[in-house]
């Protein structure tokens, strides 16, 4: 199965590409407006696009930082552990002409999903893209919670293998802004 080109996101506004299996999750339940959440067909695996508002007073590698922890605070993470921070090439970015900074950083955190009392642990990769000419932070989540130890479920037996950090980096760098009017008037 490929990957689905150029899907709109966003009223198309933007582009992605999107790991084969991906299933709007806007289909099954309520999204905010300024999110995009796609799931994956057979795992717990989820990717997450959201527009949110610049956050001027952190730069660099601590903005990246900043967002992780508000992600794990809006979860209610009983723990979060960063393990990574990088900067991200713009020039490998389909929004290198608006993208003035962008990182991508790995970590892991523990969440209880809804009506659930034991958290799991789950590891979450993240790319930033800072437009501040639009006064937007871009922020982009790949979940990947650990796989549960039941033999049922093991990827042997999925007809639709788990998404893997690659398919990640392709809905980060194919990313295409379309309309700059999503951002309001400039």
């Amino acid at each position: 199965m490929e990957p689905t080109q150029h899907y709109p996101l966003f009223g198309g506004a933007f582009s992605a590409t999107l790991p084969p299996g991906a299933i709007d999750v806007s289909d099954l339940r309520q999204v905010p407006d300024n999110q995009e959440a796609f799931c994956h067909r057979e795992t717990d695996q989820s990717l997450i696009v959201e527009l949110l508002e610049l956050q001027a007073h952190v730069q660099g590698e601590a903005a990246a930082r900043y967002h992780f922890e508000d992600v794990g605070g809006v979860q209610e993470a009983r723990a979060v552990q960063v393990e990574a921070v990088q900067p991200l090439h713009l020039e490998n970015l389909a929004l290198r002409g608006c993208c003035e900074e962008a990182w991508v950083l790995s970590g892991k955190q523990q969440i209880a999903k809804e009506n659930q009392q034991i958290a799991k642990e789950v590891t979450l990769h993240q790319a930033l893209l800072r437009l501040p000419q639009y006064q937007t932070d871009l922020l982009l989540t790949f979940n990947q919670p650990l796989p549960d130890n039941r033999p049922c479920f093991g990827p042997e037996n999925l007809s639709l293998p788990p998404w893997s950090l690659s398919d990640f980096e392709q809905l980060v760098t194919s990313l295409t802004l379309h309309d700059p009017n999503i951002f309001g008037p400039q």
